[in-house]
Order: structure tokens, then C-alpha cells, then sequence
């Protein structure tokens, strides 16, 4: 290389030189060692340009005509650069010529030597600027203006910088957009340190102008030296610029922003909406371009471009979350603000628009929402569900096998809300996108293996999804059909009941999915060699339930909801009846002995024929009595006969019942004698004779009511929405007798411990280990003599028909006043309520003339909701939204799994969404607010009476305590249904403005300036004043807290006060008391404690006065101020005061010292803490007086979380204060170090007692104790004064005072402690000899 450019040099050396060198300039540039070429020809150097620079400026200030002859020199430059070819040379580096011939080193060009001389910089950089503008772009590709810029960076030296600052920014105002970038770019090399900040203002103001210099102008800002202050301000700019960046420009955008989070920055708010802000612009704007792209151009290099710049982005992102801590919380804290439906649209936008960019971070994708849909909170579930969906829509087929299989996996993990979720996902993926899924039949096949552990409703959404892709128009998954019948025969050939349950309802599964097609194309059924269709399927099932009548009714119950929830083909429809029909029917029996006389009751038809129809339950449940324990198919003297079980009977009505309602378009009129016939039961004096008979007896008759009431509750479920006058009356005497019979019963059950009761809903886990055969029995019907049912339902029910007796009486409801056990823990033996029937709410006054022999009215007969058919309804309503709308977050199956399922006795109720329940809700809101204001008067008008006496003489205790419940329910009702989470979601805002406008439209007084959430508080703030009892005060509270904003506070805190305030008994005129009391109470002091203003005021007065006058008053009274508070509740308040005192501490001194610098604050903040010890003191020593175990435990706990507390938050508020507010502080430490020594008595008191409750607090709670002395050293010796500061021996004394034994003969077992071996009356001197300032 040395010989080829010797040779270079030589060629060059006999290049024609420069004329110009007559000139000054070309006579200087010759005798400092540059000689000047023409052409194309390099110049050339023939010393070191250091030996060059320093050589011209001494010939320039020897010349006799300095300082002029430095004009003259530039005069020379600017004529010899005329000529483009010069000007070129100039700009390129010199060629060195040395005199052994070999190189020396780079060598700058002319131009750039000359700036480095200080006399000739200035006049060389204007000269350079004005001939700038004459160039473009030079014809051999160079550019001219670019190495112009060139010459100007990393000089040594600027004479002027902000003059030439200047001068650039001026010609970046008029150059051309690439001069502009070029000199943006290059400013950070130009210009010195100090003029970083003026020159980033001036790019921060152009780049608002311009946004077509974004890119260069952040490359600039990434380069200068920039203070926080300004650099956040250019943040902003950036921000506000972002929706109008083109998309090649993004990445470098998005790179800046992320980078120049700082973590101050981050510990802001501010920070993060601009992260959020930059998340929505960039999927909306980025949707537009898409769009936008795939119309006006088909360009594949330009598509290709624009998946790199958003592959850059997604790149940039990463990087900075994984690498900026500060960065990725920020990230994190923006998703937990923002709403939910906004961040689950924007990642749709970017799965949309950038598939193929994405699809690299598959991984990572299909990992997160797997992590999501295991989270236990709520929130985040469904965004994990859309990763998933959108996953599979956007990406091919690998991705979308791996996502199946990731869904397959949570379906099998047996975690219940894991497997709602994905079940759910899997079901709408097939109904999206049928053809794709079909192809990964097998996957979601394996789940059968794994069926185990699902609940009755995942199987049917199990067998649903399956069916759907082996019988779906998709060709592609009926490989799956052998496999489903196999394993569903499989199922019901199993004599474990819990198996045959799995194949009842999967072959139900999939004779629904059968039935939508049989009319377009009837898919065959293969099993060895025959074609089974639908009816083939449907007598499968039914010869395997005939062994077990629990299958049967669960064979009825399944055909049921699938005519319910499926629209199934006209002919499946008729051949469901005809295929459930028993193999061959009974005979009619003679009547046998049955353990009580029979009796026909409840008969609501006028009708005096004798072709009326009556239900012979007593008969039924004697016969299946007698032929307990043998199979229930080998009964009677033909052994291949099948008996009837009872339990079908419900289950069967219901079936029918749904039959005629599709055939029939609702109407019911084929079967309505079944709702006013009689049963023949027994007289139900023999329930007050209950404890005479014996076992067996009282069995059978526990059976019997069992049976009636479910009976009667499937006949409100079938005739409930009728429109019918007549059918309304009948259906709330049905109810008056359920009611009605359900007092009996808890009579019943009372007298017989240990009754298992009949089953009555037969899908869930409690089927497998009941005791059926014990005492279950169930009745028949009979028909009616006018049309009952149609051709195909002539042979539905086995029913005994008996002449109706003239004498049959009407029962009168009866009050009972008897106690029995509680019906709560008896619910799933109950037939499930339809949510239809609670449109019986709406029901006022029904009534209806009766006619005598001659048509003419006689008596007019009325009915209506009474008290106990209200409690009831709502009852059951209230529990239905509590298993609908209430938010559970998911949890891990525990160890133990329980033994009862809280889905049993809901399975109709599954069905529907939470949606459909919450509108349902908002649509009986007139109806529940009308009987709400109808105990309200009630309540109003007894309290007016009895001149406010609520245990006056002559009250009704019974519709008391019914009213009383109704009141309570109604609001626990609203409750619910106002804490639904959907009402915080968009799409739900239209309901809950519905729901809240049906509560203000009941505000007849109001102003037009409240608003409606206002007009609606104002209404429920009305009910206040009738409250009968402590928990419907509760109920209240929680509403008014739940609906409504923070803004309410103050009269949410004023009401909770009044309820406290007031003395509540009960009917006998005893005080409420008990643990649920207590609970109550608990509930509402924190309601209270919560809401109001000063939550320091409100500890104080109780504590202060409540207290006091409870320790001066008898033993069994209460405080004056106070009424609730009382020695048996002393403990409720004592634990709420303390647990709020060390949460408002948390909350309200959270992150002090951010603001200590202000001397305002600082003494606000120390009043606060003096307040807070104070309190904390009164609390401390009330274990004087109360020293039982529980308030001991209180106060260990949560003394131990105050005095931590304060070591965090309060002592660097010390340190800071103790100058300028000495005798505060001096104050503060000497109460509170009187508390720190009561906690230190009480260790002592715990030991002593050898109490593990107690003693477990006492190691956490004296280490905290010695942290507060050692703090207290540290603060003082902070501020100088550790000579105020002494240890000595405190001996451990218990809670009177009294040295604890021990120590004398075992010596020295002490605590050190700020303090002195001073006896406890001088306590106080001994704090004041500690801290002597």
C-alpha cells in the first residue's frame, strides 16, 4: 500500500499549480506548507497541520499590514473558492507530500485547518455559511452542504459560540428540509456544553412548529446535555406531537420517550399519562395507517419497510421494560389505571394491524395471558381471554395449535375459574371461526380423560363444545364422533353415580347438537355396524337411567334445559315425549296401609264434577315406603315391571311443562288443572303431635311436606308468567301454601334429628353420597275433566283419579308459633326457583267474583302478596344475585375440597349471564321500591302509634319480624345489585343511568340542581329514619356507601353516627346483643370511622366520652352519648378504634418526606401526630380497666402496627422539626413513651399469664420497642442534643405496676428501655430526666 500511494503522490506532484498563489491567500497557504491544485486534483501538505496552522498565524501577525492583511487573506479564500472544483478541494482532506516520499498520517481538509486558527475562525464560518446555500448536492454524489456542517464539529476551540449558535439556528429557519436535518443532527458536536439548553428550547419550540424534524431533533436532545427540568418539558413536546409522527419516525420517538423517564419521573403521577397517552395514540393512529396502507398501496418493499419500523417499536418497548425498571412499573401502574375495556381494545388494534410483526413474540404472548388467566384477581382474567381469542384469529396455524392446547391445559388444571374462563373461550372460538377449530378436535378431546373434577355445568359446556365440532356443518371434526358415543356409553353403562351423571348429560349435550340439524342434514350415529340418529340416542339414555330413579329425574331435568336453552329441530321436539315414556306403565294399584288417614287438600278449582283429578302423594310416598331398599326396577309381582319413582315427578312436570310451551307458543292451557288440583296428603294437625310418633312417622312425614313443597314450587316455575287473572291468584296461593308448609316443616325437622330429605336436584355432587332410600317419595297426578294434555302426552303421569269431595275445604294460612330449625342448610333439597317467578313481586291485589247456581256474584274472593310470601321470594332473589353478581376473585382449589357445592340448587340459573340478571333486576326496581316504601310506611305509621315504643303492647311479632326481614332483603337486594363490577364497564353504562333514573324518578321533592346520582342518594337517605333493627341500619349504610361517590361521605358519616347513637331493642323489649350483633356493629363503626372528616376527632370522642360514661355507669347500662356501646360491645369499638387509627396513619402520612420542605406542612403534620399519640394513649390504657384476654390481644397487635407506624412515618418527621418546634416534640415523645411503657407492662403481664395467644405478639412487639429507644438516640444525636438522651433498667412490671416476682430471685431478666427503676408513680419525672433539653 506504501508504493501505491508514492505512486499516487507522484501523479499528484505533476499537477498543474494553483494560480491563485500570487495572492496573499496563496503565498501565506505556500509558506505555511500548502500548496493549492486546479481540477480535481487533492491540495496538498507538506508539513503537520499543527506546523501548518501555527506557522500562517504568526506570518499573518508579523505581516506589517495586520490586522487588515487578515481581510485581505479572507478576501483571497473567498475568490479562490468561486470555482466549485476549488471549494471542493478545500472541503476534502489535504494530501500529504513529504520529502522522504512516505505518508504521515489524516490530514484535515483546508477549510478545517483555517477554523482552527481563532483570527480566521469567525470570518471563515460566515464565509462557509454564505456559500452554503448555493449547493444541493454535488454531481459526483457528494454533499456539499453536509461536509460543510462536517467542517464545524468537535473543534477545539469556538471563539463565539453563541454567535454561531445563533447564525445555525437562522439558517436552519430558511435551508431546505435535508440542510435542516443535517444541521439538527449535528448541533450536539458543534456547540459547547453551555449553550445545550438555549439551543434544546430553540429545537423544543421548532419541533412543535415542524413535525417533519422530529427525528433529528430527538437525536439532537439524545446527544445534549440536558437538565431534568427541561428535559420533562421536551417530553411533553413530544408527547403532543405524537399522533401526527409518520411511522418510519416512530421507533426513534418511542425510543426517546421511554428512555428519558427518569425515576424521579416515575414515582410521579404526571409520568405516567404520558406513557398511557403515547399507549392510545399509537394504536389509534396506527389502526388509521393501516387502513389507510392497505387502500392506496400494494408496494411490498414499502409494506416491508413499514413492518420493520413497527417491529423497531415493539423492540424499543421491550428493551426499556426489561432493562428500566423505572420504566416497566410505569408501564405497569398505567395498565392498572387505565379502564380495562380501553386496554383490551388497544391490544386488539395492535393484533390487528401488526400480525406479522407480532407474531416473533408469540412465546411471550401465549405465556402472559396463560399467567393472566391463572391471576386471582378479576380484572386482569378477561384481558388474558382476549390475548387468547385474538391470538388465534390473528395468528397461522402453529400458533393457533399452540393456543388450543394452552386453553386445553387450564380446562384440566381443576381450577374453578380457570376453567370457566377457558371453557368459555373455547366455545366462542368455535362458534367463530367452526372450520378452524375443527382441525384441533383431538386437542379439546383430551379433556374427557380429565372430567373428573369439573362441575356439572363445565360438562355441559364440555359436551357442548365437543358436539358443536363433531356434529357442526365443518366436515373437519366428525372424526370425533366414535370417540364421543364411546365415551359416552361408556359413562352410562357405569354403576358409580357420579359417571352415569357425566354420560346423561353429555349424551344430552349431543342430541341437541343433533336436533339443530336433523331438518338439513341428519348426521348418522356409527356404534358396531348401526345407525343410531337422535331417537336411538334417546332411548340409550333411557334404558341406562331406568336402574337409578336419580338418573331418570336427572335424564328429565337435562331434556329440560336443552328445550329451554336450544331450538331444536320440529321433529326432535315430537320425539322427545314419546321416547321418555316409561318402557311399560303400572297398573293401577288397590290403595295399601299408609301410616296417617288421607285427606284432600288444597284444592283451588270451584269445579263440583266428578271428573276433577287429584295428586295422590300420600299413597305414592307409602308405596315407595314399602318397597324401600329394593331395586327400583324389581318391584311388584312382575319383576321385569318398572316402578314409577317419585323423584321423577317434578323433573318430568318440568320437561312437559317446557314441551307445551314451545308447541304452544307459552300457552299452558293443555295442563292447567295441574295447578288448582288437590293433593291427597294427611291433615297436618299430626304436626303438632310430632313428638309422640315415632321415627319411622315422622320421617315419612318430613318426606311428605318435602315433596308437596317442591311440587308446589315447580307449579309456580310453570304458571308463574301466565297473564291470566285467575292463573295470578292461583299462583300466589301456591306460594301462601309453600310458605305455609315450610313452617310445618321446620316444626317437623325440629322433632326428627338426622332426617336426610329426598333429593331434589340431581346434577350435583351431592348425589352420590345421599340417602335417598331413606325416606324419598314423591306423588302422582290425575287429570282434570276438561282437555289436560295433547295426543302425544296421553300416558305423561301415573295419577289416580278420585271424585272431588264436596266437603273439601280450603286451608286457611295458619301462623306458626312453634320454634323449628332453620330451612337454610335444607336449600338444595328444593327445587329451584325460575327467575320468572319473581315477576310475582309485581302482583298487587288480585281478586275475582265467585258465582253461585244461578251465575250470580256471591262473593268476591281476593288474594295478595303477603309479608311471608314477600321474605320469600325475596329470599330467594337475594341468594340468586349473590351467586350471580357477586365477584369472587379466583382461587386455588384447596387441599381439602369442601364438602357442599354453592352451585347446587342453580343450575336453571347458569344458564343466564350476569347481564340478563342484572337487567332483570333493574326491570323489578319500580316493584322493589314500591314494597321497600310500603314497610317504610309501616314501620312510620307503628312508630308514630306506639309514640316511637318499638315493643309496645299488642304488636304482631310475627308480621313484625317479617316486615322486618322483607326491609332488610329489599335493601340487601339493592345492595347487590348496585356492587355488580359489570356496571363499571362501558358497555353496561346505559343500565346502571336506568337503574339510578329509576330511583331518582321516586324523589317527589328535589331541586332541578341535583344531579340524578344525587336525587337517587336523597331517596335511599329517606329510609333512615324507620329502621327497625341494627343490621337493616347496616344494609342501609353499605348501599348509600356501595352506590354512590366520595363526595357523600359527610352524610354517609352523619348517618352511620345516628345509628350508633341509637339505642336498638327488640321486640320483647331486650337489647340486641350477641356475636352477630357485634359483627354488625363492627361493620358500621368502620362504615363510620371511614367516612367521616377527622377521623382523629371521632376516636377521641369515644374514647374520651363514650368510655368514660360507660365506666361510671351500672353494670349492665350503656353510654349516655353512645347507646351501643356497652361492656359487651366494648371490645368491637376498642378493636375498630385501634385498626382505624393505624390505617389513617398509613394513608394520611404516606410519603411525608417529599413534602417537609414546607414549614406549614411540617407543623400541620406534627399537630396530626400529636393528635394520633394522644388517641393512641387513651386506647393504651383502658387495658387498666378491661383486662380480659381479647382486649390484651387487641391491643398487642395493633400497639405493635402503631408504634411501627410511627417509626417509619412519624420519627423522620421528627428529625426534621425538632429545631424549629422543640416543646411539640418534647411533648409528643413523653406521651407516647407512656404508652411504649403500658406495652412493655403488658409483655410482662403475658409472660407472667403464659398465655401462647398473647405471648405470641410480645417477641415482634419488643424488638419494636427497642428500635423506638434507639431512634429516639439517633434523632437526638441528629440534632445535637444526645446529651439529652440516657438508658437505664426497666424492670418488667405487670399491667398494675408490681414487679414481676421472678426477677428478684433469677436477677437481672430486663428490657432496656428509655427510662429509670423508678417506682410507677414517678413515671413522669423518670420521661423527663430521659429528655432534658
Amino acid at each position: 500500500s506504501k508504493k501505491s500511494r508514492t505512486t499516487g503522490h507522484q501523479t499528484k506532484t505533476t499537477a498543474q499549480e494553483d494560480t491563485s498563489i500570487d495572492s496573499v491567500f496563496g503565498q501565506f497557504l505556500h509558506e505555511a506548507g500548502v500548496i493549492l491544485r486546479q481540477g480535481s486534483t487533492s491540495n496538498e501538505i507538506a508539513v503537520d497541520q499543527v506546523v501548518f496552522q501555527k506557522r500562517l498565524q504568526q506570518r499573518l501577525k508579523k505581516s506589517p499590514r495586520y490586522p487588515s492583511i487578515v481581510q485581505e487573506f479572507i478576501t483571497g479564500l473567498e475568490s479562490h473558492i468561486e470555482d466549485p472544483e476549488r471549494f471542493r478541494n478545500c472541503l476534502l482532506p489535504c494530501v500529504p507530500r513529504l520529502a522522504d516520499g512516505d505518508s504521515s498520517s489524516f490530514q484535515e481538509s483546508l477549510l478545517r485547518m483555517l477554523l482552527g486558527i481563532e483570527m480566521l475562525q469567525v470570518l471563515v464560518i460566515n464565509t462557509l455559511f454564505e456559500k452554503l446555500p448555493e449547493f444541493i448536492a454535488g454531481e459526483d454524489g457528494l454533499n456539499i452542504p453536509r461536509v460543510i456542517v462536517n467542517q464545524l464539529k468537535w473543534l477545539d476551540r469556538i471563539i463565539d459560540s453563541k454567535e454561531l449558535a445563533g447564525k445555525l439556528m437562522q439558517l436552519v429557519s430558511v435551508a431546505s428540509v435535508e440542510i435542516q436535518c443535517d444541521i439538527i443532527t449535528s448541533l450536539p458536536e458543534i456547540l459547547e456544553d453551555s449553550q445545550h439548553s438555549d439551543i434544546a428550547r430553540e429545537l423544543n419550540t421548532l419541533l412543535q412548529e415542524n413535525t417533519q424534524l422530529t427525528v433529528p431533533i430527538l437525536d439532537a436532545f439524545s446527544s445534549l446535555n440536558l437538565s431534568s427540568t427541561l428535559l420533562a418539558e421536551v417530553r411533553v413536546s413530544v408527547m403532543a406531537t405524537l399522533s401526527a409522527v409518520q411511522l418510519e419516525d416512530l421507533p426513534v420517538v418511542v425510543k426517546f420517550i421511554l428512555h428519558s423517564i427518569s425515576s424521579s419521573d416515575a414515582l410521579e403521577v404526571r409520568a405516567l399519562p404520558l406513557v398511557g397517552f403515547y399507549i392510545y395514540s399509537y394504536s389509534k393512529w396506527q389502526g388509521c395507517f393501516w387502513s389507510h396502507f392497505s387502500i392506496r398501496s400494494s408496494n411490498t418493499s414499502a409494506s416491508s419497510s413499514s413492518q420493520d419500523s413497527v417491529a423497531l417499536v415493539l423492540d424499543g418497548i421491550k428493551s426499556a421494560v426489561r432493562f428500566q425498571k423505572t420504566t416497566s412499573e410505569a408501564w405497569l401502574k398505567v395498565g392498572r389505571i387505565g379502564n380495562s375495556t380501553s386496554v383490551i381494545s388497544t391490544y386488539e388494534v395492535k393484533m390487528s394491524c401488526v400480525t406479522e410483526v407480532l407474531i416473533g413474540y408469540f412465546p411471550s404472548i401465549l405465556a402472559l395471558a396463560q399467567s393472566l388467566l391463572r391471576s386471582p384477581d378479576p380484572c386482569v382474567v378477561p384481558f388474558g381471554g382476549h390475548m387468547y381469542r385474538l391470538s388465534f384469529t390473528a395468528f397461522d396455524s402453529y400458533c393457533q395449535q399452540e393456543v388450543v392446547g394452552s386453553l386445553v391445559t387450564h380446562v384440566c388444571s381443576g381450577v374453578g375459574g380457570e376453567v370457566d374462563v377457558a371453557l368459555e373461550l373455547l366455545c366462542g372460538l368455535v362458534t367463530e371461526k367452526p372450520s378452524e377449530m375443527a382441525l384441533y378436535a383431538v386437542f379439546v378431546k383430551g379433556i374427557l380423560d380429565y372430567m373428573e373434577n369439573l362441575t356439572p355445568q363445565q360438562i355441559r359446556r364440555l359436551f357442548h363444545l365437543l358436539s358443536g365440532l363433531a356434529f357442526g356443518q365443518q366436515q373437519q371434526g366428525t372424526h370425533i364422533q366414535d370417540d364421543m358415543h364411546i365415551v359416552v356409553r361408556k359413562q352410562l353403562s357405569s354403576t358409580v353415580p357420579k359417571y352415569k351423571r357425566i354420560g346423561i348429560i353429555g349424551a344430552v349435550m349431543v342430541v341437541g347438537s343433533m336436533g339443530l340439524l336433523v331438518e338439513t342434514m341428519p348426521l348418522i350415529f356409527p356404534l358396531s355396524g348401526e345407525t343410531y340418529c337422535v331417537t336411538a340416542l334417546l332411548e340409550l339414555v333411557r334404558s341406562c337411567s331406568e336402574s337409578s330413579p336419580e338418573a331418570a329425574a336427572l335424564y328429565y331435568d337435562e331434556l329440560a334445559n336443552l328445550v329451554l336453552t336450544c331450538t331444536l329441530d320440529p321433529l326432535v321436539q315430537v320425539c322427545l315425549p314419546s321416547n321418555n315414556l316409561p318402557s311399560s306403565l303400572p297398573p293401577l294399584v288397590c290403595p295399601r296401609s299408609v301410616p296417617f288417614p288421607a285427606c284432600m287438600m288444597y284444592n283451588l278449582d270451584d269445579e263440583e264434577s266428578q271428573g276433577g283429578i287429584a295428586i295422590n302423594l300420600l299413597q305414592l310416598l307409602s308405596d315407595d315406603l314399602q318397597h324401600k331398599g329394593e331395586l327400583w326396577s324389581q318391584t311388584g309381582n312382575n319383576k321385569t315391571q318398572r316402578r314409577v319413582s317419585p323423584l321423577c315427578l317434578s323433573p318430568f312436570f318440568r320437561l312437559l311443562r317446557l314441551c307445551e310451551e314451545q308447541q304452544h307458543q307459552g300457552d299452558l292451557e293443555e295442563i292447567d288443572a295441574l295447578l288448582g288440583c288437590p293433593l291427597i296428603l294427611t291433615d297436618m294437625d299430626v304436626v303438632e303431635k310430632s313428638e309422640s310418633l315415632s321415627r319411622p312417622e315422622r320421617e315419612f312425614l318430613c318426606g311428605l311436606l318435602f315433596q308437596t313443597i317442591n311440587w308446589f314450587r315447580e307449579v309456580v316455575n310453570a304458571f308463574c308468567s301466565q297473564k291470566d287473572p285467575e292463573m295470578k291468584m292461583k299462583v300466589v296461593t301456591r306460594l301462601q301454601n309453600i310458605t305455609y308448609l315450610q313452617t310445618l316443616l321446620e316444626r317437623t325437622l325440629a322433632a326428627t334429628p338426622g332426617y336426610a330429605p329426598p333429593l331434589a336436584n340431581f346434577d350435583g355432587e351431592s348425589t352420590e353420597g345421599a340417602p335417598v332410600s331413606s325416606s324419598s317419595a314423591a306423588p302422582k297426578k290425575g287429570k282434570k275433566g276438561k282437555t289436560l294434555f295433547t295426543r302425544e302426552f296421553n300416558y305423561i303421569f301415573l295419577v289416580f283419579l278420585l271424585p272431588l269431595q264436596d266437603d273439601a275445604e280450603k286451608e286457611k294460612v295458619q301462623e306458626a308459633t312453634r320454634p323449628g330449625v332453620s330451612l337454610v342448610s335444607y336449600r338444595h333439597f328444593f327445587r329451584e326457583l325460575d327467575m320468572e317467578v319473581l315477576s310475582v313481586l309485581q302482583c298487587g291485589l288480585l281478586s275475582r267474583s265467585l258465582l253461585d247456581s244461578e251465575l250470580h256474584s256471591k262473593v268476591r274472593e281476593e288474594v295478595q302478596l303477603g309479608p311471608a310470601e314477600l321474605v320469600f321470594l325475596l329470599e330467594d332473589m337475594w341468594r340468586k344475585l349473590e351467586f350471580s353478581l357477586t365477584a369472587a376473585p379466583a382461587k386455588r382449589v384447596p387441599f381439602f375440597k369442601g364438602k357442599t357445592d354453592k352451585s347446587v340448587g342453580f343450575s336453571h340459573l347458569q344458564q343466564k349471564s350476569p347481564k340478563d340478571i342484572a337487567a332483570c333486576c333493574v326491570q323489578l326496581l319500580p316493584t322493589l321500591c314500591t314494597h321497600l316504601e310500603n314497610c317504610h310506611n309501616h314501620f312510620q305509621t307503628l312508630l308514630a302509634e306506639n309514640q316511637g315504643v318499638v315493643d309496645a303492647s299488642g304488636l304482631d311479632v310475627r308480621e313484625h319480624q317479617l316486615l322486618s326481614s322483607a326491609y332488610q332483603l329489599l335493601l340487601q337486594v339493592l345492595h347487590i345489585t348496585f356492587s355488580w363490577s359489570g356496571f363499571s364497564q362501558p358497555e353496561h353504562r346505559g343500565l346502571l343511568k336506568k337503574t339510578l333514573g329509576v330511583l331518582a324518578d321516586r324523589l317527589k321533592e328535589g331541586g332541578p340542581e341535583l344531579t340524578m346520582d344525587q336525587h337517587s342518594f336523597e331517596y335511599l337517605l329517606n329510609f333512615h329514619s324507620t329502621v327497625p333493627s341494627l343490621s337493616i341500619a347496616l344494609c342501609l349504610s353499605q348501599l348509600l356507601s356501595t352506590v354512590f361517590s366520595i363526595e357523600r361521605s359527610l352524610p354517609l358519616a352523619t348517618l352511620a353516627r345516628r345509628f350508633l347513637c341509637q339505642e336498638w331493642v327488640t321486640t320483647s323489649g331486650d337489647r340486641e346483643k350477641g356475636p352477630k350483633h357485634n359483627e354488625t356493629l363492627q361493620t358500621l363503626l368502620s362504615i363510620y370511622l371511614e367516612h367521616t372528616d377527622d377521623v382523629l376527632k371521632a376516636v377521641e370522642e369515644i374514647a374520651g366520652e363514650g368510655i368514660p360514661e360507660l365506666l361510671n355507669s351500672a353494670k349492665d347500662a350503656s353510654s349516655r352519648t353512645w347507646p351501643t356501646l356497652n361492656r359487651l360491645t366494648f371490645l368491637v369499638f376498642y378493636k375498630g378504634m385501634m385498626g382505624v387509627l393505624e390505617k389513617y396513619l398509613c394513608v394520611i402520612f404516606k410519603g411525608t418526606l417529599l413534602t417537609l420542605c414546607c414549614v406549614q406542612v411540617m407543623s400541620e403534620k406534627l399537630l396530626t401526630w400529636n393528635l394520633a399519640v394522644r388517641d393512641f394513649h387513651i386506647l393504651v390504657n383502658l387495658v387498666k380497666v378491661f383486662d380480659n384476654r381479647p382486649v390484651l390481644n387487641v391491643c398487642l397487635k395493633y400497639g405493635r402496627l402503631f408504634l411501627e407506624s410511627f417509626l417509619k412515618l412519624g420519627m423522620p418527621l421528627l428529625d426534621f422539626s425538632f429545631k424549629k418546634h422543640k416543646e411539640d416534640v418534647q411533648s409528643l415523645l413523653k406521651t407516647f413513651q407512656l404508652s411504649t411503657r403500658q406495652l412493655h407492662h403488658m409483655c410482662g403481664h403475658s409472660k407472667i399469664r403464659q398465655d401462647t395467644i398473647l405471648t405470641n405478639h410480645v417477641p415482634a412487639l419488643k424488638k419494636s420497642l427497642e428500635q423506638f429507644v434507639y431512634r429516639v438516640k439517633a434523632m437526638l444525636t441528629l440534632n445535637h442534643c444526645q446529651e439529652a438522651f440516657w438508658l437505664g433498667n426497666l424492670k418488667n412490671r405487670d399491667l398494675k405496676g408490681e414487679e414481676i416476682l421472678s426477677q428478684r430471685s433469677q436477677g437481672s431478666d430486663e428490657e432496656e428501655e428509655a427510662g429509670s427503676p423508678l417506682p410507677q408513680e414517678q413515671s413522669e419525672d423518670e420521661v423527663l430526666a430521659i429528655i432534658d433539653f
